[in-house]
């Protein structure tokens, strides 16, 4: 992930424990008018409260070819480009009326959304973007956006890369006001989209779009391409990109069919199996269905990547909505199937998921866009189970980073403080692997607020903050409501529909509704004779622990420990 994505810290001064001031303020789960002092020399800013919550911002895309060593093809290779614009009745008349082979389903369904929660619709090109020229990136005279290994090496059309930059694009254009920018967002898009077209490799009625270049990983076996090659990613993603043009409002109509038509022609690559080649879908040894970021032929060798597979899986969501064909909504429910069958093996448990199947490889760099990636599968199907699978990563590896001066409240009594081995922004390095250096014991004589900049899982142990200025700048605080917790609400998860949760028969449970100072406004403790239902809508880590908001009856805007009630989607 891009360092340059981390939040500027304001490092203020710290005064003395013992001299803080002392705010009247009722801390939320205190209780009312506790006085507590503040390590730091001035009130600290609102972070806003449960119903304005600090959303944690979307990791950056990441790198398809990131890990892999990029070289130049054959002198002699030429790619097998098809010729001239495709006819759309060719195209339909070539599209496959049958699925490639069998395979596991489970009833999933791609259910319409809002807008705002359709795939792509959370990744605007930024306008400072919409030129790129970076170290791999840079726009041809066209206007398309190439993928080079250094600034001083050549080139190359890289179909990923060219999508997501033109999803990019058509979410900005959406989204702007100034009518130059959005026609720039626009043409941008349809650059990306007609390079995709004038490179395709049409082969078994369906269309293709090469990596021009040799491509191999020395961390992922079997993957040494020589060009051309293919990513089932990109035929998924291809297809959203066809799509989301032809419902824009500024094409035209004959625009509208062509790009109507390579969505089609897509599509069919995912209605052809590895029985002949190029190949992109296949089945595994029981019997479900992958869509493969990176294809090898020896059976049981491709690496089953998990996030190349559901990125691919939007595309077919696009198709569905769009078209309405059976063909892509039983691909879309297998897709599906297999995501949920497969989970265990992506789960790492208390730690960063695997990056995929084969390989099975803690990768912390990929593990929030896993947790986004269920998430939106949750709201696609409506499935309670890929929200709780969100859920899962979520408490097993948090995103780390918080906004800062965000306030950790520490209760009169003693406290233990660590250091570990981390990098300088207190963030997992592998080679440092979170070694523990040093401990110490502090006591304090009341309820103490301290800022931190990191909350995150420490490898082996539990959920920490870090401090981070004042004389305990760079020690750790582990969480434990109530004598160490981050007050307020953090990692929002907003579920559509919405969910439903059980209270155990004959346990007492409390729950508790927050005011806009973030202070317990009331707390009922209930205790049911028999289970008891209750829909929620929202699970956030409030004031240190995972609280689900309560939606409707007498309980209603009221939160529940997650630990204390059963959530659907098990």
């Amino acid at each position: 992930m891009a360092e340059d994505s981390r939040s500027t810290l304001d490092r203020r001064r710290f005064v003395r424990l013992a001299g803080g001031a002392v705010l009247g303020s009722a801390l939320a789960g205190a209780g009312a008018g506790t006085a507590h002092a503040v390590i730091g020399a001035q009130a600290l800013p609102p972070l806003g409260h449960p119903h304005q919550p600090q959303v944690p911002p979307v990791p950056p895309l990441p790198d398809q070819l990131s890990g892999g060593k990029v070289t130049p093809p054959a002198p002699s290779l030429r790619v097998p480009y098809a010729q001239g614009t495709p006819a759309p009745a060719a195209v339909r008349e070539a599209l496959p009326d049958t699925l490639p082979f069998t395979f596991r389903t489970s009833g999933y369904t791609a259910a319409d959304l809002p807008e705002q929660l359709r795939p792509w619709r959370d990744r605007p090109t930024a306008w400072a973007a919409v030129t790129p020229d970076t170290t791999h990136t840079y726009l041809d005279p066209a206007g398309v956006i190439k993928y080079r290994p250094s600034r001083s090496a050549a080139g190359y059309d890289q179909p990923v890369t060219q999508i997501q930059f033109g999803l990019g694009c058509v979410a900005a254009h959406r989204t702007a006001g100034d009518p130059d920018r959005k026609a720039l967002f626009l043409k941008r898009a349809k650059a990306q989209a007609h390079r995709l077209m004038d490179n395709r490799v049409e082969s078994r009625g369906a269309w293709y779009f090469p990596y021009p270049f040799d491509f191999t990983h020395s961390t992922h076996s079997g993957i040494s391409y020589r060009a051309p090659w293919y990513s089932g990613m990109a035929q998924g993603e291809a297809i959203s990109l066809f799509i989301q043009l032809s419902q824009l409002d500024g094409v035209t109509a004959a625009e509208r069919t062509l790009y109507r038509t390579a969505a089609d022609g897509a599509f069919a690559s995912l209605l052809r199996g590895d029985d002949a080649a190029p190949w992109v879908v296949n089945r595994d040894s029981e019997g479900h269905l992958w869509i493969q970021e990176y294809p090898v032929d020896a059976p049981g060798t491709s690496d089953c990547t998990y996030n190349g597979m559901i990125f691919a899986m939007f595309g077919l969501w696009d198709y569905v909505r769009a078209t309405g064909n059976a063909l892509a909504a039983q691909l879309y429910d297998g897709a599906c199937t297999t995501v949920d069958h497969y989970f265990p093996t992506l789960r790492n448990r208390q730690w960063a998921s695997h990056y995929c199947l084969t390989h099975r490889i803690p990768t912390p760099s990929y593990h929030q866009h896993h947790i986004n990636l269920y998430r939106q599968l949750h709201w696609q199907t409506g499935s309670p189970r890929f929200a709780h699978m969100s859920d899962l990563l979520t408490d097993d590896f948090p995103a780390g980073q918080l906004p800062a001066d965000s306030p950790v409240v520490l209760a009169a009594g003693t406290h233990t403080l660590y250091r570990y081995d981390t990098n300088t922004d207190g963030d997992f390095l592998a080679s440092k692997g979170d070694a523990e250096l040093a401990r110490r014991t502090v006591s304090l004589s009341r309820a103490t607020r301290a800022t931190a900049s990191r909350r995150r899982r420490i490898r082996g142990r539990g959920v920490a903050y870090r401090i981070d200025t004042g004389p305990y700048a760079g020690w750790w605080v582990g969480e434990a409501f109530p004598k160490s917790y981050l007050l307020g609400e953090y990692l929002p998860s907003v579920y559509r529909p919405q969910r439903s949760l059980v209270f155990p028969a004959g346990a007492d449970v409390v729950c508790r509704r927050f005011g806009p100072d973030r202070a317990v406004a009331a707390t009922r403790t209930v205790t049911f004779a028999k289970p008891s239902r209750a829909p929620f809508d929202r699970r956030s880590v409030v004031n240190g622990r995972p609280m689900c908001r309560i939606t409707a009856g007498a309980l209603k805007g009221f939160w529940v420990f997650a630990g204390d009630v059963v959530t659907d989607g098990r």
